[in-house]
């Protein structure tokens, strides 16, 4: 699958870029290309997991997963993130010993090729991660995805800070650019915690894909009475939604199923990877509407 090559895409990339940072930020003796190599471990490490979860999330039902595998991708999402908050923890405190040793930097142009290059290279790829993570509605690609644009920005900024110096000989701005790429981690970490928590606690899909599945209903009003308790969740791509449908009373069960069959087909036609359940029932005769230019929509209106 294409989220399954898009991971093995980014490990690959990551594990070059780790190398390379690393021996740099060896040779220079410079916390912030150190710090960009932790970053870049870590983002590596978020590769593996999502490789690793997007291969369990398309894995069909089985006996103990009744409900699919998608929240492989949720929980990764949450392990990405806290990976993210102990890289920010590292950075900082080596930015914080290198402000206090002053310590010196060299080998500057070896740091500002290989954080050039690291730019160009997460920049591309996660475009590529966004693009596929949007097709195939994948969490965890997403996750990899803000990880690489992270990178990008921080890359990027030690690269014009690696630039400063060489130009100035200002050493203390390379601490101080660490601590800045710290700063951003952080933000991306608690982004990516609250987007992927969504599906671990079984918060309702927005509210244009709950427009969409009223929309349906709005659609094929005649054939029916009214519904209610509608509910939606969501876990990885996999999206679950359940509402009871209010029929006539005088409505044949084979009637009723074949509306509630085709309101079904509907619904995953619009939204995909979607599970629809519907439960039917009859209409209380002495609250039911007389015409059907009076059809009900919202069910309490009925309990009153």
């Amino acid at each position: 699958m294409k989220k399954v090559k898009a991971a093995k895409l980014s490990i690959a990339s990551n594990s070059c870029l780790v190398a390379m940072k690393l021996v740099a930020g060896l040779m220079m003796f410079s916390v912030s290309v150190l710090s960009e190599a932790v970053h870049s471990m870590m983002d590596l490490i978020a590769a593996i997991v999502a490789n690793y979860s997007v291969g369990k999330a398309v894995q069909p039902p089985d006996q103990e997963h009744a409900y699919g595998h998608g929240k492989y991708e949720n929980v990764a999402g949450v392990v990405e993130a806290l990976l993210i908050i102990f890289a920010a923890a590292i950075i900082i405190f080596e930015s914080i010993i290198k402000i206090a040793s002053g310590s010196e930097v060299g080998f500057l142009m070896v740091g500002i090729v290989i954080m050039g290059v690291s730019t160009v290279v997460n920049f591309f790829v996660s475009r590529y991660l966004s693009k596929i993570a949007e097709e195939e509605d994948s969490i965890a690609l997403e996750a990899d995805s803000m990880h690489l644009k992270t990178d990008v920005m921080t890359s990027l900024g030690v690269f014009v800070g690696l630039v400063v110096i060489n130009l100035t000989g200002l050493k203390i701005l390379d601490p101080l650019i660490a601590l800045v790429v710290a700063a951003l981690i952080l933000k991306a970490a608690y982004n990516l915690t609250k987007e992927s928590s969504k599906g671990l606690v079984d918060e309702k899909l927005p509210s244009e894909e709950e427009m969409v599945v009223k929309k349906v209903l709005l659609e094929h009003l005649p054939e029916f009475v009214a519904y209610h308790k509608l509910r939606t969740r969501k876990g990885g791509d996999q999206r679950f939604i359940d509402l009871h449908l209010v029929m006539k009373a005088d409505t044949s069960v084979e009637d009723s199923h074949k509306v509630a069959d085709h309101l079904e087909r509907e619904i995953k036609k619009r939204l995909p990877h979607a599970s629809v359940l519907i439960h039917v029932e009859p209409c209380d005769p002495s609250k039911c509407p007389i015409n059907e230019q009076n059809i009900i929509i919202d069910i309490e209106d009925m309990k009153n």
